[in-house]
């Protein structure tokens, strides 16, 4: 399991710079002039907190050339923002997490001295009966990381499946991402990470943050074709 760090905002692609240029060009002047306010961390959060960059993603659609990082980090801080989540640290983790969790393998529960991923909440959970310290934290963020991201982009197939089939349904991944970010928040490493705090507001304002992210759901993937795979991700989280 990889450990997900705030780390958007520092990530930054060449392509990045080109689409901040093209949208703030005439106040900010030349690349060099960017890249050196890019590396001072309050001019830099003032440039990415410009609701331009935004208008500028949503409004070029498919002509976008940017990285994911950058995608995830303007489009979770603006929506963050109007939800009062004002924290930019905790917006450039769940925009980490997006990023990662984008990638279908970058889901999987992966337990040392575990012959397989537990695909299963339920699974997970068991395993931290017998976890040790630092295991038992990994499994706790994961679960945390995991509940929100499936809450938060797939909140009408959470409905679906909790209405017609009797599967778990919102305030069950809520109730469970809360508790385990809650857990992972008091723990030694948390601190060691640097995590503690932003753990702990997404602890405390978890519905919060998952309906921000049911706002821009429809823009960070497109189920139609993908559908399939998509039941079958949900399929293997709830038990």
């Amino acid at each position: 399991m990889k450990m997900i760090q705030p780390n958007c905002r520092v990530q930054f692609a060449a392509e990045d710079i080109d689409f901040i240029l093209s949208v703030l060009g005439t106040r900010i002047g030349n690349q060099d002039g960017l890249v050196r306010l890019l590396t001072d961390e309050e001019s830099r959060d003032q440039i990415l907190d410009d609701p331009a960059l935004l208008h500028a993603l949503l409004e070029r659609g498919g002509c976008l050339r940017v990285s994911t990082h950058f995608y995830f980090y303007i489009l979770v801080r603006q929506v963050f923002l109007r939800s009062d989540l004002k924290d930019r640290p905790v917006a450039d983790y769940v925009a980490e997490l997006l990023a990662e969790f984008a990638r279908t393998e970058q889901t999987r529960c992966v337990v040392p001295g575990q012959a397989n991923p537990l695909d299963y909440f339920f699974d997970m959970l068991a395993a931290l009966q017998t976890a040790d310290d630092r295991t038992s934290f990994q499994i706790r963020v994961h679960i945390g990381n995991h509940s929100l991201f499936l809450s938060g982009v797939f909140p009408e197939r959470i409905r679906a499946r909790a209405e017609q089939k009797g599967f778990p349904d919102l305030k069950y991944y809520e109730a469970l991402g809360r508790s385990q970010y809650r857990a992972a928040s008091d723990h030694r490493l948390a601190q060691r990470y640097e995590l503690s705090v932003i753990l702990q507001t997404l602890s405390e304002r978890f519905e919060t943050t998952r309906r921000a992210l049911n706002d821009i759901s429809e823009r960070l993937f497109s189920l139609g074709d993908n559908s399939h795979a998509v039941e079958m991700l949900l399929n293997s989280k709830v038990s």
